[in-house]
């Protein structure tokens, strides 16, 4: 009976040591601003990797499943996911995804999309789906989750109001938005995407009193301990779309790093912030072969502080702007493959206006 007991165990410790990649897109299209596109060519080079590479891609909500239910992840998993809900995702990447028959997950704003039924109505030419194509998408088995209402940040509050004010402000639009996408699709997945990535402390625990899942946009593997206030995916547009790069991402490993206090915080002004310190709990690295950079900056110095803990005294001032410090590690138990981690700042300028989005 102990020697059953035992080989469970080490199953389920193997199987709950592996994680899964969400991977970001937004435009699939030649024509599109660069920096939110990767090319139908270059699209279909992923996908043909992830099956020639053996990869399991299965639909998010398997992957969330898994995670609230402590449920082992299988070796190698990935999902793919859309913001915005661009009308090349149907032109372009759906006849790519149907012959690979990859299940997706697009991401949309309902006060856009209304707009947009609009100029449709018009007669005039729309960059998004509309409610019609999404349903029929639904229907096909595809995931349809909630961006907000609008595309706004919810990190930037509005002025006059109190933050309490401004989240029960979006407590409505964002309940609004989920109710009008099952309206329109018949799916209410609480699942709910950042807009542009942006997100604080407060935020996350305002999305899990109301009940949602948090995407945002640092990278990172996603595995059973990941806050799913903030689940990481990798963002795969151009010019992060080389299958040269994104190879080790999709075989990356879940950090299990955790962050308290002060060091959670993602809200800074310009040079109110000097360091960070991580609490790690992984243990299949070598310290000696931990390296961590910072967007701006380059590579870190790395200080242990005992066992589990490490601290990073920047080399410099944050910049402005969305920063992410990613930290990454080889494994030692898997030959190959990286732990990966990314924590994410959002600097604003001196006296705390908001950078240029």
């Amino acid at each position: 009976m102990k020697t059953n007991l035992l080989a469970v165990f080490l199953l389920l410790f193997h199987f709950s040591s592996f994680g899964a990649v969400i991977l970001q897109y937004h435009h699939v299209s030649g024509t599109t601003p660069k920096s939110t596109s990767i090319t139908p060519e270059q699209f279909a080079v992923h996908l043909k990797y992830l099956q020639e590479n053996s990869f399991n891609v299965v639909p998010l909500s398997q992957i969330v499943d898994n995670i609230k239910n402590q449920q082992p992840l299988k070796n190698k998993t990935v999902a793919i996911t859309f913001d915005d809900a661009y009308i090349d995702v149907l032109t372009n990447a759906k006849p790519i995804l149907d012959e690979y028959n990859f299940p997706y997950t697009i991401y949309v704003n309902p006060g856009i999309i209304n707009r947009n039924e609009g100029a449709l109505i018009k007669g005039m030419n729309s960059h998004y789906l509309s409610w019609a194509q999404l349903k029929a998408l639904g229907d096909e088995g595809v995931i349809i989750a909630n961006h907000g209402f609008e595309h706004d940040s919810l990190t930037r509050i509005t002025d006059n109001l109190s933050q309490q004010q401004w989240l029960e402000q979006q407590t409505t639009l964002l309940l609004k938005a989920e109710a009008i996408i099952k309206e329109k699709t018949g799916q209410s997945w609480y699942y709910f995407a950042y807009p542009y990535g942006e997100f604080s402390p407060e935020i996350q625990h305002w999305v899990k009193e109301n009940n949602f899942i948090g995407f945002s946009q640092q990278s990172g593997a996603v595995g059973l301990y990941t806050d799913l206030t903030s689940v990481p995916r990798f963002p795969a547009s151009m010019p992060y779309d080389k299958i040269s790069g994104l190879r080790d991402k999709l075989n990356s490993l879940p950090f299990n790093i955790k962050l308290q206090g002060e060091q959670a915080k993602t809200i800074f002004e310009f040079k109110q912030t000097k360091s960070i310190t991580f609490n790690i709990e992984t243990e299949d690295f070598y310290k000696s072969g931990l390296n961590c950079y910072i967007s701006g900056l380059g590579k870190q110095k790395i200080i242990w502080q005992g066992e589990s803990s490490f601290t990073i005294n920047f080399s410099s001032d944050l910049p402005i702007g969305r920063v992410r410090c990613n930290c990454t590690a080889a494994s030692i138990s898997k030959p190959g493959r990286y732990y990966w981690y990314s924590k994410p700042w959002f600097v604003l300028k001196t006296g705390g206006e908001w950078y240029h989005l």
